[in-house]
């Protein structure tokens, strides 16, 4: 959804750039910033050519490694040709004087996007098909084969998860607004029960319902979008990212724990898994309850981060400070798991 006539692009020197560096491009250019989303600011933006979405770097001071649009631009280019449904890229700009921060344009998927996983609405039938793409998409990223599609210098193969886990301990720490002693507890426990780790694959980073566009009528992914935090990693712990879905309540963030997944046509977190496992040639999930303390607490680094941000004025959207508050309880879930598991 777009607010028409809401958007902070200097509209003159953006036409310019994109007559130079897009081909088929022409003017005249309008924008609409689509609401929603918490990283990058994304604006639709119509022209004489047809329509693009433009993403870019907010304004204003920036946590470091974060909001990495370059890498999005990238990874999006090197999996237009896979099984993996992306939009075209077509221009990147790392030019500040553009319009005041890093950018890239890419194609405008016509599609259906839904912010609540329990897909309301819908018929039970839809939901479970709806489920399948989602999942299958989601094991085709994970068997591409990262070297052969240019990403070889993409990520660091090999100790994903506790580069991850000091990654957003720091993340955290530098965005900190208030004490939290589950948060501080994790940042202890998670380096001393780290799994063995699998082949690294392409990983997401934060692969959600809401992050992906499905055909307008048809209950199918078409495109896969906010890639900035992609990169070479532990594939299970990607998957298990996502699936936190079914630990989390609704009430909480965009969960589905405690609903009725048989009435919905939802499958069921074993079930969903199974059907990961079986399209991506395991026979198990090691560690499975590990990767979800892991993801609970990167998702509570997360939000802590949104936090800051809208305290500091430099969220991408208006419900940022409703978002940061989800901080605390994300971290508490987190550490109660971890105390199940031996802490």
């Amino acid at each position: 959804m777009t607010t028409p006539g809401q958007h902070d692009l200097p509209l003159g020197r953006l036409e310019s750039w994109m007559r130079d560096h897009i081909e088929g491009f022409r003017g005249p250019l309008a924008a609409e910033q689509f609401e929603g989303g918490q990283s990058n600011p994304t604006y639709k933006l119509l022209s004489g050519a047809g329509s693009y979405v433009l993403r870019r770097k907010p304004l204003g001071q920036l946590l470091p490694s974060a909001h990495a649009v370059d890498r999005e631009y990238r990874v999006m280019r090197a999996l237009f040709s896979t099984a993996v449904p992306v939009p075209a890229a077509y221009a990147l700009c790392e030019d500040d004087a553009v319009i005041g921060s890093a950018f890239y344009v890419m194609e405008l998927l016509d599609g259906r996007i839904f912010w609540d996983p329990r897909l309301p609405g819908l018929a039970p039938v839809e939901r479970r098909a709806m489920f399948q793409s989602m999942n299958a998409v989601i094991a085709a990223l994970h068997s591409v084969d990262y070297v052969a599609v240019g990403l070889g210098e993409f990520g660091r193969p090999g100790n994903y998860i506790a580069r991850q886990v000091a990654r957003w301990g720091r993340q955290y720490q530098a965005s900190q607004t208030e004490k939290q002693p589950a948060m501080d507890r994790l940042i202890e426990w998670l380096p001393r029960h780290l799994p063995p780790e699998g082949e690294p694959r392409i990983v997401h980073g934060d692969y959600r319902i809401d992050n992906l566009i499905y055909h307008p009528t048809e209950p199918r992914v078409i495109g896969v979008l906010d890639w900035e935090l992609s990169t070479i990693g532990d594939p299970l712990a990607d998957f298990a990212y996502h699936v936190m879905a079914f630990r989390v309540t609704p009430e909480l963030f965009r969960g589905l724990a405690g609903v009725d997944f048989k009435a919905l046509g939802i499958p069921t977190e074993a079930e969903y898994v199974a059907a990961y496992c079986a399209r991506t040639g395991r026979d198990r999930t090691p560690d499975w309850e590990f990767y979800m303390v892991y993801s609970l607490f990167r998702m509570a680094a997360i939000a802590q981060g949104i936090a800051k941000r809208a305290i500091d004025g430099t969220a991408a959207s208006r419900d940022a400070h409703e978002l940061g508050r989800v901080a605390r309880p994300f971290g508490e879930q987190a550490w109660a798991l971890a105390r199940s598991l031996g802490a």
